[in-house]
């Protein structure tokens, strides 16, 4: 496979693979939406704002890949605005599960397909240092010597794309396993949900600090 890949510009497809499950697996905005998604509408709400996330990722790729992150390192006035519209998107999210009512909190219903949707991708297009994130990382795997322009970027996006496909259908079966055991325990699926509730807005705080 390596040396498929090789020749669409990329050094190292199993280290780019490597790399991805790694930052897939640290703890995130987007892994806690997709786990509050799950909870909350089972399998189906867990996939619609994986998709939706997925969406976001692709979005991120391609303004990494036309340059977008150099535009916003340029111009930390937009930057910063997109930090705090992202912080304030996350600690609605947080406030809504922190402060519902216990019916409302754990509440399983069919399949809000659309608003779960719109959540993974707000919550994933809304990080402006995902964009920098991608343009870095992008790098690091590409030979300058076989690139091959926006093939290249195409086939490292795919890659992405498809471990994150993977990653997140684990976290959403886990995630439904999880719910169905706790979903005959109010209590303690209130406290769970109120404990997404605070990561959501400890992430929010954090993308204004860092």
């Amino acid at each position: 496979m390596n040396a498929t890949f090789h020749l669409l510009g990329i050094t190292d497809a199993w280290q780019l693979i490597a790399a991805t499950m790694v930052f897939l697996m640290l703890p995130g905005p987007g892994t806690f939406c997709v786990l509050t998604c799950t909870g909350q509408h089972g399998l189906r709400g867990g996939f619609a704002s994986l998709a939706g996330l997925m969406l976001g990722d692709s979005v991120l790729m391609f303004l990494a890949a036309i340059g977008i992150a150099a535009l916003l390192q340029a111009n930390p006035l937009l930057f910063n605005g997109l930090q705090y519209l992202g912080a304030a998107y996350l600690a609605y999210l947080g406030f809504k599960l922190l402060f519902a009512k216990d019916g409302n909190a754990v509440a399983v219903v069919p399949f809000s397909n659309a608003a779960d949707f719109r959540r993974g991708f707000l919550v994933t297009l809304i990080n402006p240092k995902a964009i920098v994130f991608y343009m870095a990382f992008f790098p690091l795997f590409i030979d300058p010597a076989m690139h091959r322009g926006s093939v290249t970027f195409l086939a490292m996006a795919a890659i992405i794309a498809s471990c994150t496909l993977c990653y997140g259908s684990l976290l959403v079966l886990a995630g439904n396993a999880a719910a169905t055991r706790l979903k005959n325990n109010r209590r303690i699926a209130s406290i769970a949900s109120r404990a997404a509730g605070i990561f959501l807005i400890g992430f929010g705080i954090k993308l204004t600090t860092n």
